[in-house]
């Protein structure tokens, strides 16, 4: 049966890029459909700055007449340019079983970053690492997360079957919300408070009061994640395009930023209930009633799922993280969450898996970034 491989070019094209998975995760129990409102701005140019500063590429491919698998190629020349790399990046593949498929794919946008003169694929890794990033090769059996890829245990097979290797794992770790706060941490906590007084922490409770710290919150993510694997600074217009994405589902009690003496945003922690029940539930269609399910969700969930967190250098080593590790704990027994689940934490940031490990926390997914070089 002979494959074609071809780039997305119309707006059928794109639906169907966009609506594969589903079909490919028909029955897949743990999988979680994407927001499909979002998924149109995000593969829209004129909606998403990021492809500004990309050369990109979609590709489908089909079989007898059925679009069987889809992929996307990315050169970010913002970041090959901060990082002195000369990299391509492949993200979003999706295949049925079948690795002549996958192959095919694969075998297309490593052409594609040969004829633009890069030297080394990574993936899948997204225009940067807010987007889902790595494939899961470990967790199988558990429930899929927001902004995170969930993949039957075959793709991972054929990408290295493909010719990658490893390029860096990313770890999840679950950690049981305890009912009461450790000993040992109200000791830290009240150290760290008595020694950090010209500090206060935000506590929000509505949508309308985050609004005018989004930007500063951002600017510390760029300052404080410009060293991690895959990161890429947010401009103005990107970070206006985060927070209209994400806003409109975040739960002001799981936000909390540490403000110094002249009010500026030093330190910050942001987590969500899960919203993934809501998500399957609606199908991923958030209108006309799709975000009711979603927030009716969040009420129901018993996980928290943090999803950023950063501390300015100068302020670090200073206890700020347990302040805001106590405070977002405390922010979930008062909600009844039981478990948190730590989202993608590189396995070799070493400080961050150590907090994990001190509140208890268990590694319960692995993903894995791969690699392969272009000759």
């Amino acid at each position: 049966m002979d494959i074609k491989i071809y780039p997305v070019k119309t707006r059928s094209d794109l639906r169907n890029f966009i609506h594969l998975p589903a079909k490919i995760h028909k029955n897949h129990p743990n999988w979680v459909p994407p927001i499909y409102l979002d998924e149109w701005d995000f593969y829209n140019p004129k909606k998403n700055r990021t492809f500004s500063y990309c050369d990109t590429i979609l590709l489908l491919a089909s079989k007898n007449g059925n679009v069987v698998g889809r992929i996307m190629g990315i050169i970010n020349h913002k970041y090959n340019q901060a990082k002195n790399e000369n990299n391509a990046r492949f993200c979003f593949l999706e295949t049925y079983d079948d690795f002549e498929v996958a192959k095919a794919l694969l075998e297309s946008v490593e052409n594609w970053a040969k004829e633009k003169g890069t030297r080394k694929i990574v993936g899948p890794l997204g225009f940067s690492d807010k987007d889902p990033q790595g494939l899961l090769i470990e967790g199988f059996n558990q429930p899929n997360v927001i902004a995170s890829n969930c993949n039957f245990p075959y793709l991972a097979d054929f990408v290295e079957k493909a010719g990658f290797s490893k390029e860096i794992d990313l770890v999840v770790y679950k950690v049981d919300v305890p009912k009461s706060i450790p000993d040992f941490y109200k000791k830290i906590l009240e150290r760290a408070l008595r020694n950090n007084s010209n500090l206060k922490i935000k506590h929000f409770s509505t949508r309308k009061q985050i609004k005018p710290y989004i930007k500063p919150v951002l600017s510390l993510v760029n300052e404080t994640f410009k060293e991690i694997y895959g990161f890429a600074p947010l401009d103005q217009q990107e970070m206006h395009e985060f927070a209209t994405r994400y806003l409109p589902v975040l739960d002001p009690r799981f936000i909390k930023v540490v403000l110094n003496e002249n009010n500026e945003v030093v330190a910050f922690i942001l987590g969500m209930p899960d919203i993934s029940d809501g998500i399957r539930k609606c199908k991923g269609h958030i209108l006309p009633f799709g975000i009711f399910q979603i927030f009716k969700s969040q009420k129901r969930t018993k996980q928290l799922n943090l999803l950023l967190g950063g501390i300015q250098e100068h302020y670090r080593n200073k206890g700020i993280d347990t302040i805001m590790g106590v405070k977002m704990l405390e922010e979930a027994q008062k909600a009844g969450l039981k478990y948190i689940d730590s989202h993608l934490e590189l396995e070799n940031n070493h400080k961050m898996r150590a907090e994990m490990e001190k509140m208890g926390g268990t590694v319960y997914k692995r993903y894995r970034i791969f690699q392969k070089m272009l000759n």
